[in-house]
């Protein structure tokens, strides 16, 4: 119990971090772009990994980390990976209307489920399924109003759900493939994201908003809450990579259902935000569904991680019945006598 313990104690942490940063931050830029008509959110978000990096490199100027350099181009492939994500999820919300928008994050549940199922051979039992489905209908109930579609923004909805998936995905993997933590891969993938959206941003809001970031009247009020933002959003990138990186990608979407409803709940009761019957109906399932997820997750752990030991357990007798294969998997790893990861064309888990 108490070797499982702090695991469970940091995931816990990392999960309330996570909200309430995330919800934090949420409230915030509504003030900036609602109240203060500062409506440049993808130029805002480089800003924001711009800031988090600066303040990683204090970090590590601290020695409150250790920098853990690893294959670079898999470093740059997910950064600029990342970036471009989050650029899509601004247009796909620019080109359609806002309940098509939520459909899309919604979708983006059961686009994790099929690509790890058929790249990684994840499996998820009928327990999780359902939960997840009670999940999605009580947030679909909340949010969805209305479905406008056509071509171009169902085209970059779909474009946005697959590379939304694939980043945190391999958030996931590239922790546990190169032994790295979330922090060293934050700090390392910062600059690449920073890069892509600042070089994107100007052009993907001013195609969004038809205003130029640059000629826009920055007030005192403006700057303060822009400052704000940013470093409310050290602690949103820093948690986020934390929790996939401590659970998985369907674990931290569902949290970030949780959070959507806690941002519904937060704009009626702070800023009297209109509120229905289907807003609380479909709030009530979402939790439900939350719950169960939880609930079924705690109970399948220990049977995971006991078949994992089991399998490991398995393995490692081969290889001691079978010399010469040890000595080929070994000498597969060392040149020279250095230890070397597999390259980003090699690796099966990042290609998906």
């Amino acid at each position: 119990m108490s070797d499982g313990q702090p695991f469970q104690l940091g995931t816990i942490g990392a999960l309330s971090l996570s909200v309430v940063s995330s919800v934090s931050i949420v409230i915030c830029n509504k003030a900036l772009i609602s109240t203060l008509g500062f409506t440049f959110a993808t130029t805002l978000t480089s800003w924001h990994l711009l800031v988090t990096f600066c303040s990683l490199h204090v970090a590590l100027w601290m020695k409150l980390f250790e920098h853990k350099p690893f294959d670079p181009r898999a470093v740059m492939g997910f950064g600029i990976l990342n970036g471009t994500s989050i650029g899509l999820l601004n247009l796909s919300l620019g080109f359609n209307s806002v309940g098509f928008y939520q459909m899309t994050k919604l979708a983006i549940i059961p686009c994790t489920v099929l690509l790890e199922t058929l790249f990684f051979r994840k499996k998820f039992s009928r327990n999780i399924q359902f939960s997840l489905c009670v999940l999605l209908l009580g947030v679909g109930i909340a949010t969805v109003t209305d479905l406008q579609l056509n071509v171009v923004g169902s085209v970059l909805s779909l474009l946005a759900v697959l590379t939304t998936c694939v980043a945190q995905i391999m958030t996931n993997t590239i922790q546990k493939k190169f032994k790295v933590s979330s922090t060293q891969l934050l700090y390392q993938s910062c600059p690449y994201q920073a890069i892509t959206l600042f070089i994107t941003g100007p052009f993907v809001d001013g195609l969004l908003t038809n205003q130029n970031v640059f000629a826009f009247k920055y007030t005192p009020q403006v700057l303060g809450f822009i400052v704000l933002s940013c470093l409310i959003s050290v602690s949103v990138n820093f948690s986020t990579f934390l929790v996939i990186g401590k659970t998985s990608p369907v674990t931290y979407q569902v949290l970030g259902h949780l959070k959507t409803c806690l941002v519904l709940a937060f704009g009626y009761v702070l800023l009297h935000d209109p509120f229905s019957w289907r807003n609380v109906l479909g709030i009530l399932i979402a939790v439900v569904g939350m719950v169960l997820y939880s609930y079924y997750c705690s109970l399948e752990g220990p049977q995971k991680v006991s078949e994992a030991a089991a399998v490991q357990l398995a393995q490692g007798k081969e290889s001691e019945s079978d010399p010469l294969l040890g000595v080929e998997n070994g000498g597969s790893l060392l040149t020279d006598g250095v230890a070397k990861g597999p390259g980003w064309n090699r690796n099966k888990d990042l290609q998906a």
